[in-house]
């Protein structure tokens, strides 16, 4: 299962997550279709979920060497 479809079915499926997010029900399912969020909504999803960037696009973003030394 990918990252998006994991938090979209762990708040509750693709309508209550799109409430969370203020976004129509249809971008959100598209994100579980496609299996990952878009780089444009990151940061939102972050915020709202609490799952660093780093985790939700791990193709984008990288943790530093330092974090993941510490």
């Amino acid at each position: 299962m990918s990252v998006a479809c994991s938090i979209i079915d762990g708040l509750g499926g693709t309508r209550p997550a799109a409430k969370q997010f203020g976004l129509p029900p249809s971008t959100v399912q598209s994100w579980k279709k496609s299996g990952f969020i878009p780089v444009t909504r990151i940061l939102l999803v972050e915020k709202i979920t609490g799952i660093p960037r780093e985790e939700l696009r791990p193709d984008l973003f990288s943790r530093t060497t330092q974090e993941t030394q510490g």
